[in-house]
């Protein structure tokens, strides 16, 4: 009967030391005069503050959640989508920051295709943000013996130039929004 009670301490005095370290030595509440009476005020200001419950700021992270930027608001991925929007897309991932075409042909030239990968590099619109591979696969009449090269021509500077130009629109109206 002893052992049980001495047990149920070991236990509960871990616990309470935990929950008031997670306190930061301070007692739960405050000064009432810095926050607004009406709940709704109160509310919008704890979620701009980013105010949660913390257990010693190591769930802080967790509760404000990750920053989380859409590809819809992301320049750069929206200007690229938009340039390569007649290729067919083999693999998109806003996540890993990349985009990945199929094999592309047109009617005139059926035995060369190409294949583009467009790797995002930050997120900022500038010339090192991004890195372009153009693959060219050109083929015999039987399309079977094909040969895969990668291209450092015109087409990969003319893409930037274009996703850039595209992307700097893009922020521009942006801005623009914001600012009105």
């Amino acid at each position: 009967m002893n052992s049980i009670k001495y047990l149920k301490l070991i236990i509960l005095l871990p616990l309470i030391s935990f929950f008031l370290v997670g306190c930061n030595g301070k007692l739960p509440g405050g000064d009432a005069r810095k926050f607004p009476d009406d709940p709704k005020k109160r509310v919008k200001q704890n979620i701009k503050e980013g105010r949660g419950f913390t257990i010693n700021g190591s769930l802080q992270n967790l509760n404000k959640g990750g920053t989380f930027e859409f590809a819809s608001s992301n320049e750069l991925w929206r200007a690229s989508l938009d340039i390569i929007d007649f290729m067919p897309l083999a693999s998109v991932n806003y996540s890993g920051g990349i985009i990945i075409t199929d094999w592309y042909s047109d009617d005139k030239n059926l035995n060369e295709s190409i294949k583009i990968s467009i790797r995002f590099l930050t997120n900022e619109v500038r010339s090192d943000a991004l890195d372009i591979k153009v693959f060219t696969k050109i083929c015999e009449k039987n399309l079977m013996n094909c040969k895969i090269v990668q291209t450092e021509k015109v087409l990969v500077t003319e893409l930037k130039k274009q996703i850039l130009k595209k992307a700097a629109i893009y922020k521009a109206k942006k801005k623009e929004e914001e600012d009105n």
